[in-house]
């Protein structure tokens, strides 16, 4: 047991405590038997207390007001004595030997400083809706899309230290972390296996914040790479013309939405307005009419 890597899990939560408790169990359910399970709370009002003083003793937890889920994590991660690194969301759930799949991986492959596997979103009732679109690990693609399922990843401590998470990140701070471990030249490795699911519901900040998600996906974008591609901008304009979450509510593409992204794309690309337009003008139809699931966490 003792040269059993120490792996740290940070939950943020915040008035989550219909959710929590399956989070709970899918981290305490866990047959890997060094887990530090840390619970990062911004002060709940909701009974998230009550639920966490049954689990005394199985886990920690400080509740204070925060500035945010990446300011929770951030603490959480600043108080961690683990060898690995991880984050679950209140409302998210493992799998049954995640962690120790994980851990495996991490161990046969020393050289990686970050596994992640599949992940899969589910219901506010825990049912399957849709598989996470992971896929190898290709920093190019980074730009573009974030394909790394957060629940289901896994990080050496050191490799987080290096980097961690941007507490002042309000949205999108999984996306501009990893982009920011792989222009640190962080190993990342894909382990197609199913890990842990992101729970997709009305209140999750996801969908409640659709517009600031964007916004900040958009901004990172445009601040590590120079360059916001089409599809966010398309997705975007989709969202502000018709209000659909693009999740639940699929994203309708029409002509007005087309052209109504041409100046904002030209817009949040000052620099590179041919690459947005040669980009724009080869837009096959079928990549309107995708479902822009552009969830991220």
């Amino acid at each position: 047991m003792p040269d059993l890597p120490l792996v740290t899990i940070v939950t943020p939560s915040f008035n989550m405590a219909a959710l929590l408790p399956a989070t709970l169990e899918s981290v305490l359910g866990q047959d890997y038997p060094r887990i530090e399970y840390i619970i990062a709370d911004g002060g709940s009002t909701d009974g998230t207390l009550e639920i966490l003083k049954r689990y005394r003793g199985r886990l920690q937890y400080t509740s204070a007001p925060d500035d945010g889920p990446a300011d929770a994590i951030h603490k959480g991660f600043s108080q961690a004595r683990g060898d690995l690194f991880a984050w679950l969301s209140a409302d998210d759930t493992y799998e049954p030997g995640a962690i120790r799949r994980a851990v495996e991986h991490l161990a046969r492959n020393p050289e990686v400083d970050v596994v992640y596997g599949d992940g899969w979103w589910i219901n506010e009732d825990g049912k399957p809706i849709e598989r996470y679109p992971s896929q190898p690990f290709d920093a190019s693609v980074l730009e573009r899309d974030c394909f790394i399922c957060q629940p289901a990843a896994f990080l050496r401590a050191s490799a987080y230290r290096r980097c961690g998470v941007d507490p002042r990140q309000k949205m999108s701070f999984d996306y501009d972390l990893w982009i920011r471990m792989a222009a640190a030249k962080s190993r990342f490795a894909y382990l197609p296996e199913h890990l842990a699911n992101t729970r997709m519901h009305r209140r999750a900040l996801t969908l409640s914040a659709r517009r600031q998600v964007f916004h900040a996906s958009m901004d990172l974008l445009r601040r590590h790479y120079g360059y916001v591609p089409f599809s966010w901008i398309f997705g975007y304009t989709a969202l502000r013309v018709d209000g659909r979450d693009q999740f639940f509510e699929r994203l309708r593409p029409s002509v007005t939405k087309y052209l109504l992204s041409l100046p904002l794309g030209l817009w949040y690309n000052p620099y590179k307005p041919f690459r947005f337009l040669g980009e724009w003008t080869s837009a096959p139809w079928r990549a309107l009419q995708r479902s822009s699931r552009i969830a991220r966490r």
